[in-house]
């Protein structure tokens, strides 16, 4: 494992963070830009979440495509080659002339954002030790603050005064401006290149041996439930208050707001505490917090707005606290030639399970006769029966080292002696 100095390891890990924040707000910025791109093409709602919905299912599959090849590069030259087609393809966001154009260049978005997030976290593997990983993905982790905090707000601002496309013009500045930082800031990492190469032949059987694994399985499928029943949730809640509340859309920015900056503050929190007291304990204690807010909101009563704006930090803490120390449990799952690879396939997973919790919440929800949405408090009961599985599911959940006996040969041999100290350092 490549050992930085405490100054150095802080600025690859805000950087890394920054890397997250383009990725999420490219994703973020297009829903509340709606409006404004279908009545500058012309278009449907249902064309409308086409685009935003290729973006996920392209992420998704971009992730699994890259579990073949990620491993094979330099961590350095990936990162920075990827991340310049990623803001090639906000360019092409910004200057699309027509709907075709614009879902093309969303589905290109996806494709190389599901594959810098699998990038980003394989760094976050090699560069930090175990022990401190829980505190190093609450930073990269507070990307998703920043984004509503700072990221979408802004692009809606540059829309209502520019035009839809000017918040992807930005998004391509800003990607120039971190991109020129990872040029000098990410050192090159190719520890994991100094192992047997794998043929291109092999590549397909080893990518089945990737999700046979049952360490694997385990981690994937706690990942899509966990998302499940992030994804039940919270992309309604915005349609239900304008709908249900009669919230001013112009208004639903604050919440974000407060909800993005209490996350800021806690995210990197909850990672010291998932190193110091275990990611697995720290997880269903979150898990099990966030099942009253979940009820709330799925259940909210006619409140003032500002009570609204006070309730909703709390609801994206106990959601986002669950996110911290999985992610870094995850880290420690597959061994360090395979963290890559496995990572990218857990994007995959994670981008599928985001998809089908939007689809299926979806068509547990109806409209009445008055405009308001019904079945809301369904869907929530729904994501708290995700969370208790979750709390339950995460118990076979297991690290590299202790699964090396069974795993070895799931994976095909992958698990080699020379390696495992590193491996069991990571369990």
């Amino acid at each position: 494992m490549l050992s930085l100095n405490e100054s150095r390891e802080r600025r690859l890990l805000w950087l890394l963070a920054l890397t997250q924040f383009t990725i999420i707000m490219d994703f973020m910025v297009m829903m509340p830009l709606g409006p404004q791109i279908m009545h500058a093409f012309e278009i449907s709602p249902a064309r409308f979440a086409t685009a935003v919905s290729a973006y996920s299912w392209c992420s998704g599959l971009s992730g699994l495509l890259a579990a073949t090849y990620i491993d094979r590069f330099d961590r350095r030259r990936l990162l920075l080659a990827i991340y310049a087609l990623f803001a090639l393809s906000n360019l092409g966001c910004a200057l699309a002339p027509n709907f075709p154009m614009l879902l093309v260049a969303r589905a290109f978005a996806g494709i190389t954002g599901g594959v810098l997030a699998s990038v980003v976290m394989a760094i976050v593997g090699d560069v930090i030790p175990v022990a401190r990983r829980g505190a190093a993905t609450g930073t990269i982790m507070t990307a998703f603050s920043l984004a509503a905090i700072a990221g979408v707000p802004a692009g809606v601002m540059l829309g209502a005064h520019f035009g839809w496309a000017s918040p992807f013009v930005l998004l391509v500045v800003l990607s120039c401006v971190i991109w020129l930082g990872g040029l000098r800031i990410v050192p090159s990492l190719t520890e994991h290149l100094q192992r047997e190469r794998v043929p291109l032949g092999q590549v397909l059987p080893d990518l089945w041996k990737l999700f046979s694994n049952v360490r694997h399985l385990n981690a994937f499928a706690l990942t899509f439930v966990v998302m499940v029943g992030h994804m039940l949730v919270i992309p309604f809640i915005a349609p239900m208050l304008v709908a249900n509340h009669g919230v001013e859309p112009a208004k639903l920015s604050w919440l974000y707001m407060a909800g993005g900056a209490a996350t800021f503050f806690t995210s990197r929190r909850v990672g010291e505490l998932s190193d110091r007291y275990g990611k697995k304990r720290v997880f269903r204690i979150a898990a099990v917090l966030s099942i009253l807010p979940v009820l709330f909101v799925t259940h909210l009563p006619d409140v003032p707005f500002y009570v609204m704006v006070l309730f909703f930090p709390v609801f994206m803490v106990a959601m986002s606290s669950r996110m911290v120390p999985m992610q870094a449990l995850l880290t420690t799952v597959p061994a360090p030639q395979t963290r890559g690879a496995f990572l990218s396939a857990n994007s995959a997973v994670q981008a599928m399970g985001t998809g089908f919790g939007a689809w299926f919440g979806g068509l547990l929800l109806s409209t009445t006769a008055q405009g308001q949405i019904a079945g809301y408090g369904g869907v929530g009961w729904l994501a708290v029966g995700a969370a208790v599985v979750a709390c339950l599911w995460i118990g076979r959940v297991k690290g590299a080292g202790a699964g090396a006996g069974a795993g070895a040969g799931a994976a095909g041999g992958a698990v080699k002696s020379a390696s495992g100290g590193e491996i069991v350092g990571e369990a």
